[in-house]
């Protein structure tokens, strides 16, 4: 049995999970940018759900693994979905579909071959059409599921979604329709011609160029923008009867009604068929003219779809078989060096900008020096990229034969690009990292986020948008000047008012009062998380024996990599001196040994 240590720290894990998940969702759903690739999310929530399926208690309604969105604003009217629109669960290979294929056989007793519907996974935004009487009345986003944005104003303009339903036969008297708003790669490259010209904003990709299209407020902008509908299925039906059990067929009954369906969907008979679709698919990705992301497979049978029900947040009866990143050519035009929060030294090569999956790329991370031998890159060469998971660019390799004769090396530099301090090689590692801990400019803003964090000093309120500002001002330089601030400075920030000020300053005093743990985590020590800091705090009990520990001592604790980042975080007077503000008048951080 495990012990109640482990079995919090699994809580905390799953807490932890949960909040990651919410925060991707919603920059991907809300803000219309997706801060991490689909399959790093998709790895993230495969282990959150198998912690709850381990941990059934700790399993809670509001759970991201429950639900398939996240909550709409306020800025429209909210719909309630009677019908949820879920989303669907994703393979990676064919062994995965294959998996999905043996798993529903078993499920429906079938020995013979299952039909399905295979149709291109649009990378748009899903949403709901419903027409009464054949006359349409009403569009929402999908939201998180049960609740969306009511933008029927918006659908109103997009010139191939029909108003009415043509051809009447027997169309059942309310029908929901659902489908994909999107916009083609030749519809992107206009609308950011049009906006540069105009000195606006650009979009990054046709994704988030239809989205925010679409959330617009004022419907006649929605209608200036390049949209496309593309329908891939029916939501709620009242008072009528579908004619066929097949999906396929449904969805070509539709297209007579005057509905946009896909011209590319197919009916498989079999695994080696869908699987054939597949293959042919993402031959041909790049002849369609719009981005798609997978395949959508279906059980065409609308009566077996009804056996095989659904799971909290998505069909048993469909799944989606992503594709791999898409490749492009381009130039590399130099390669900067880039400082991170613990110092790390990142190279970045500039590319000449190109269009990849859908998305402008112009940089791409090199990662460390054994990434750049590894390619053997050098500035001037033409370089294959990707973007990994469909977002991040990612260089795989170079074009050797395109090499210009006046290629250059990549210089790696001795001291830091931001303060020039000297740049130390971490052992074990090909990083590289500079040396000057929190007198570093561009570690400086990431390490005050550290120190208040919920897992450090727990200063509520002071959030990633007051840092920037106070960070940007030059109001604070350390840890200790967040200690030094007070209403007259907090109210000139933007959306802070002198309540927030208060609160923020009440947070702040409260903050004082810390563990030795909390302490040294908030320090920011390279490679010094949560666990390691407990370790610390247990084994020595008090700040100053920290400090003062050799070596030698470290190692027996956290091993000789670790121990010596902490032996030179110490060594170093600058981070002492910023310890001592902390800890003497008039601050006085108070640090006890309790966990």
């Amino acid at each position: 049995m495990l012990s109640d240590k482990i079995m919090e720290k699994i809580e905390q894990h799953i807490i932890k999970l949960r909040e990651k998940l919410q925060h991707w969702e919603y920059l991907y759903y809300l803000e219309n940018y997706p801060e991490v690739p689909d399959i790093e999310y998709d790895i993230v929530m495969e282990e959150l759900r198998y912690l709850e399926y381990k941990r059934p208690d700790l399993l809670t309604i509001d759970s991201p693994s429950q639900r398939v969105g996240v909550k709409v604003t306020n800025k429209f009217g909210k719909v309630h979905h009677e019908v949820p629109m879920l989303s669907l669960d994703n393979v990676f290979d064919n062994s995965g579909f294959l998996r999905f294929d043996n798993r529903l056989r078993k499920r429906l007793k079938y020995n013979n071959d299952i039909v399905y519907c295979c149709e291109l996974k649009l990378d748009g935004l899903a949403v709901s059409i419903i027409y009464d009487s054949g006359v349409l009345v009403q569009a929402a986003t999908r939201g998180d599921g049960n609740t969306g944005e009511n933008i029927t104003a918006n659908i109103r303009t997009i010139s191939t979604i029909p108003l009415s339903l043509k051809n009447y036969d027997n169309w059942p008297s309310l029908i929901e329709i659902r489908g994909e708003v999107f916009m083609s790669q030749a519809g992107f490259l206009q609308l950011n011609t049009m906006a540069k010209k105009e000195g606006s904003k650009l979009f990054s990709n046709p994704r988030n160029a239809a989205a925010g299209s679409l959330r617009q407020l004022d419907p006649a902008i929605t209608a200036c923008r390049p949209l496309i509908f593309n329908c891939y299925g029916v939501g709620l039906v009242k008072e009528g009867v579908l004619l066929s059990d097949s999906h396929w067929e449904l969805l070509q009954q539709l297209k007579a009604w005057g509905i946009p369906v896909s011209n590319y969907s197919r009916r498989c008979i079999g695994s080696a068929e869908v699987l054939d679709f597949y293959q042919k698919a993402n031959k041909n990705r790049s002849l369609f003219g719009f981005d798609i992301d997978g395949v959508v497979i279906k059980v065409d049978s609308l009566l077996l779809q009804q056996r095989l029900g659904f799971i909290s947040r998505a069909p048993r009866w469909a799944i989606a078989y992503k594709l791999p990143a898409h490749e492009q050519l381009t130039k590399v035009q130099k390669v900067d060096f880039q400082v991170g929060r613990t110092g790390i030294i990142t190279p970045v090569a500039r590319l000449k900008p190109v269009l990849v999956s859908g998305a402008i790329v112009s940089n791409a991370t090199l990662h460390n020096i054994n990434e750049v031998k590894r390619l053997g890159i050098m500035i001037g060469d033409t370089v294959v990229v990707r973007r990994a998971g469909n977002v991040i660019p990612q260089i795989i390799g170079i074009v050797s034969f395109k090499r210009p004769k006046k290629a250059l090396q990549v210089i790696f530099p001795s001291q830091c690009p931001i303060c020039g301090s000297k740049i130390e090689h971490i052992e074990g590692n090909a990083l590289l990292r500079c040396s000057a801990g929190l007198f570093c400019a561009a570690q400086r803003k990431e390490a005050i986020k550290r120190f208040v964090s919920r897992l450090a000093m727990d200063i509520e309120g002071m959030g990633d948008k007051i840092i920037d500002q106070l960070v940007k001002r030059h109001l604070v330089k350390t840890p200790a000047d967040l200690f030094r601030l007070n209403e007259d400075i907090l109210i000139k920030l933007e959306r802070i008012g002198p309540k927030s000020a208060k609160k923020l300053l009440q947070s702040l005093k409260i903050s004082k009062k810390t563990t030795l743990a909390r302490f040294i985590y908030a320090l920011g020590i390279y490679e010094v998380g949560e666990a390691t800091a407990a370790n610390l705090a247990a084994s020595y009990k008090t700040l100053d024996a920290l400090i003062t520990a050799d070596l030698d001592s470290l190692k027996e604790n956290i091993g000789k990599i670790v121990a010596t980042h902490v032996c030179n975080f110490f060594k170093k007077s600058y981070n002492l001196n910023v310890i001592q503000d902390l800890l003497n008048p008039p601050i006085c951080i108070s640090i006890s040994e309790k966990k």
